[in-house]
């Protein structure tokens, strides 16, 4: 059924971590409505959904760039993007 896709374990967990983010944001804006806005270090005043987005974005970017540069294995950049995540959740 699900063969389009070519679907794998790590695919899965991807997408299955994306979804439980959004819905873990969702939960937190229905108990606590307003999105939390601040002003971080960019100069941005960002919501918890606009520093979900630009951690994927970065995280990207991150991952991307170590592909071209490096290559495999990618803990390394496993690691800068938490790092990442959570410069984005604090600073932001």
């Amino acid at each position: 059924m699900l063969n389009w896709m070519a679907w794998t374990w790590p695919t899965a967990l991807f997408f299955i971590a994306i979804f439980s983010a959004m819905a873990v944001l969702t939960v937190i804006e229905i108990r606590h409505p307003g999105g939390a806005e601040r002003k971080g270090v960019f100069g941005l005043t960002t919501t918890r959904g606009d520093r979900l987005f630009i951690t994927l974005l970065g995280s990207a970017y991150i991952f991307l760039a170590w592909l071209g540069l490096f290559g495999q294995p990618l803990w390394i950049p496993l690691g800068l993007a938490i790092g990442w995540g959570v410069f984005c959740f604090r600073k932001v």
